[in-house]
């Protein structure tokens, strides 16, 4: 991953070609060398270029633009599997507004399982200034309908969410982890400007900052692992 190119002495921002399992092909990820170096970059949004609403066979295999710094992507839900498969990581959700205000979230054990239990997402403690959104913020009853932690990962053509008058994949014409259905959603439609309206609230969201109706102007989430900043102590 992308802790093994910063300790490599490469220490460019930039995409690399990694392989962290030697039964598996490598593939290209782009690596973040900021805030401390050896981020893997899984998911960004920064120009509404890409089309994020898209089947399970795309989320799964990943698709999107691997060349310049700002190009939109998803790494691919097999790969972001087999870079947390050896261990627990840390992931960090970069966010922006079109004021260019910035704020984060940091999530300690990040998982998600594979490919036969829908790529289910686990969330740890969180931290950060932009709100515990992944964990449906702090009312009660919204945690029990938006909480991503626990939920599998859902596509306009397999839905797994509880939300069982709809498909939330379908009507936020993206994939994402659902439940009824979310608080937080960065591969929702890219609205320019920020404030949206609509039938859904299917914008690139944060709720715990900017609410439903606010799509956000860049989002990354990055990971790495925790024994990574041990060693650099």
């Amino acid at each position: 991953d992308c802790s093994a190119v910063f300790n490599s002495r490469k220490i460019e921002n930039g995409y690399y070609r990694i392989r962290p399992r030697a039964d598996r092909e490598p593939f290209l990820v782009y690596c973040d060398m900021s805030d401390g170096g050896g981020w893997t970059v899984i998911q960004r949004r920064s120009n509404g270029k890409e089309n994020f609403n898209r089947k399970w066979a795309d989320y799964k295999q990943g698709f999107g633009q691997f060349q310049g710094k700002n190009d939109e992507y998803w790494l691919g839900n097999e790969h972001i599997y087999n870079l947390l498969v050896r261990e627990e990581n840390t992931l960090k959700i970069d966010l922006m507004d079109w004021h260019g205000e910035r704020r984060y979230a940091i999530y300690e054990n990040f998982q998600i399982k594979n490919e036969q239990d829908y790529y289910r997402l686990w969330i740890g403690t969180y931290s950060g200034n932009a709100g515990d959104a992944l964990s449906g913020g702090s009312n009660f009853e919204e945690q029990w309908s938006a909480s991503l932690s626990g939920m599998p990962f859902s596509t306009a053509d397999k839905d797994h969410d509880r939300f069982l008058a709809g498909n939330c994949a379908q009507e936020n014409k993206c994939g994402w982890w659902f439940n009824r259905c979310h608080a937080a959603n960065l591969n929702g439609q890219y609205y320019k400007m920020g404030n949206y309206t609509g039938r859904h609230d299917d914008g690139v969201v944060w709720s715990t900052w900017h609410g439903l109706w606010y799509s956000l102007k860049y989002t990354a989430m990055k990971i790495r692992f925790p024994s990574f900043v041990d060693n650099q102590i």
